[in-house]
């Protein structure tokens, strides 16, 4: 059985070149198009990672790492942050909340499935 990565992005095209990435390196990939999105779809099903955006609408990416690490089956779930923002405040606020990897856009999906398989839960 594969492992299922979660792709959180309010970009389409994003979410695609993300997905097409990890599909080619083997994982299964479920979208969701922001925060709220996300935690709807986490729902009980195994979840080995989770990319996330950090500004998006109706609910942003650090919002969604808090949430997540309160749901005791996600709790331990590694989540990267995948974003335009490179402001060290905004990465420590990630941090601070759980997130356990932060890569800056435009990224080389090489660059991005090192963090991934450097993460990813067995």
């Amino acid at each position: 059985m594969g492992k299922n990565i979660m792709i959180v992005d309010d970009s389409a095209s994003l979410r695609q070149v993300v997905a097409i990435a990890l599909r080619g390196a083997g994982y299964d990939v479920i979208e969701a198009q922001n925060g709220q999105d996300a935690l709807s779809k986490l729902d009980g099903k195994k979840v080995h990672l989770i990319i996330s955006d950090v500004n998006m609408p109706v609910m942003d990416g650090i919002t969604l790492v808090k949430e997540v690490k309160k749901l005791p089956a996600y709790k331990f779930t590694p989540i990267i942050m995948l974003t335009t923002e490179g402001a060290d405040a905004k990465k420590k606020e990630g941090q601070a909340a759980g997130a356990k990897a932060w890569i800056v856009k435009p990224f080389q999906p090489d660059q991005m499935l090192k963090a991934v398989s450097t993460l990813i839960l067995p």
